[in-house]
């Protein structure tokens, strides 16, 4: 076999630093069009994108050329830059130091596509915080839950 084939495919969700709502409504959808580019940028593809105000869900296929956290870090790092310098220049918009990225297999694509389509009605009975958990146990990932929800300190 001279060439190499793949298909990754990725379930990529992050939330806003302490979960803040800071993702507003009037430019929730700039915000995302950006993403893909950003996506684009680096040779990916946005398949889906949704979220809340306190989170966002991505699929994407992202180029073996890339490490999955890298592409993570060019996406959180250069779209709360733009919402700062672009959208809310007066409040610091920025996004949590963790992520959670899972493989999407073909036969789960529409699935998955479904389920970000229709975060508002999800999160009208489950919080970012259940939900976050809830896939990671489906997924059969170990976690300690004093290390996943990033807190803020007062004082």
């Amino acid at each position: 076999m001279g060439r190499t084939y793949t298909s990754l495919t990725y379930h990529l969700i992050f939330s806003t630093k302490y979960r803040l709502k800071t993702i507003r409504p009037e430019f929730r959808e700039r915000l995302y069009q950006y993403i893909g580019g950003i996506i684009r940028e680096k040779e990916g593809v946005l398949l889906e994108i949704g979220g809340i105000e306190d989170h966002i869900h991505i699929m994407a296929g992202i180029p073996p050329t890339i490490l999955v956290s890298d592409m993570l870090k060019f996406i959180k790092s250069n779209s709360s830059g733009w919402v700062n310098e672009t959208i809310q220049p007066t409040l610091k918009f920025a996004w949590q130091p963790g992520y959670g990225a899972f493989t999407v297999s073909h036969s789960q694509k529409s699935a998955v596509q479904s389920y970000i389509q229709n975060q508002e009605q999800h999160h009208q009975k489950k919080t970012f915080q259940d939900e976050f958990i809830q896939i990671l146990v489906a997924h059969g990932i170990e976690y300690d839950p004093k290390f996943v929800f990033e807190e803020e300190h007062h004082g």
